[in-house]
């Protein structure tokens, strides 16, 4: 789909009329592109829940919630206006990019407004021809927007990491680097684990402080394979390979859970089950560094071309001049805002 398809940030709150034309409604202008009445709103719209939660709980608000309530030196409703802003600032900077490399034709919020209804026809029509149709059928305004905002961006983040030149590009070496820094964070998949294991069965009407008592006694003798004179214990030792946790059973999760907090020599905590305690004791722990490099290394290069993506589109966005026509924010109202 082309620039129109981000029509749906034009989308505006449920109390604004989607005229879909420019009115000579401006509140400001981003690098000499407009911002109209109607996508202010819309971000307001949007933001409120957030910016009301967050203004309640900093200025200690009475109940009911008003956007005339004064916070600090400004009201809510002007807060909740420069929020909306802002997150302008930083949409246009991705609306703006995603131009520059032929992913929209347009950023303008009436064309922006238009590509939702379109993509909704679209849908609307291939389920009455009985065609299969993936995500939702209709759209929302908001549903449309934080869609079609993430699907550019990823976009981006593959158009500008795809070569050497490219601002986003990650090299083999950083990647290393990345991975030597922090390794441990890198080696669930590689990391064999050497543990012993004392399960406990719970008798019948055991008395309220067994589990405490059991867990004095674990404590005093410091290694599992010490924990003498109690009955219905049984002592076993095994390795657990990690391959991470993805498709693992509830209990291999949780037993590769508990193993990686534990110091090589560390008792865990008591892990209750029906009718048993069990405790684990890490033995001994070997990652294999290549195998983890290998696992990791295209989720590390993606991590990294996300930190990128977002300080360069920070950078473009603090760039970007605005200019705001203050009265004509100032005239917008509580009312005008969706509760």
């Amino acid at each position: 789909m082309t620039g129109a398809v981000l029509a749906v940030v034009a989308v505006v709150v449920a109390t604004v009329t989607m005229s879909g034309g420019h009115r000579g409604d401006d509140v400001a202008t981003l690098d000499g592109r407009p911002v109209t009445r109607e996508e202010l709103l819309f971000h307001m719209g949007r933001l409120a829940p957030t910016v009301q939660n967050e203004l309640t709980t900093t200025y200690h608000l009475a109940s009911p919630f008003s956007w005339n309530a004064k916070t600090g030196a400004k009201s809510a409703l002007q807060r909740l206006e420069a929020s909306a802003l802002d997150e302008i600032r930083e949409d246009r900077a991705t609306l703006v990019l995603a131009q520059g490399q032929g992913l929209v034709d347009s950023v303008d919020f009436a064309d922006l407004t238009a590509e939702r209804t379109e993509e909704n026809e679209a849908r609307a029509q291939a389920v009455q021809a009985g065609r299969t149709v993936y995500g939702v059928t209709d759209f929302s305004p908001e549903e449309y927007y934080t869609h079609r905002l993430t699907e550019l961006a990823t976009s981006l983040k593959d158009l500008l990491s795809k070569d050497a030149a490219s601002p986003l590009h990650v090299t083999d070496a950083e990647v290393r680097k990345a991975f030597d820094a922090d390794p441990d964070s890198w080696s669930a998949n590689a990391t064999t684990y050497a543990y012993t294991q004392l399960v406990v069965q719970v008798p019948d009407g055991a008395p309220a402080g067994f589990a405490a008592a059991l867990q004095r006694r674990v404590k005093a003798a410091g290694h599992l394979a010490d924990v003498t004179e109690v009955a219905d214990a049984k002592l076993t030792t095994a390795t657990y390979g990690g391959s991470g946790t993805t498709g693992l059973s509830t209990h291999d999760q949780d037993l590769a859970s508990v193993l990686g907090e534990l110091d090589r020599g560390q008792v865990s905590a008591p892990v209750k089950g029906t009718g048993q305690i069990t405790y684990y004791q890490l033995d001994s722990v070997k990652t294999d560094q290549d195998k983890a490099f290998t696992e990791y290394s295209q989720r590390i290069r993606q991590s990294l071309v996300e930190k990128k993506y977002a300080t360069y589109l920070q950078r473009r966005a603090d760039d970007a001049s605005m200019h705001v026509d203050s009265s004509a924010v100032a005239a917008i109202n509580a009312k005008d805002v969706q509760q």
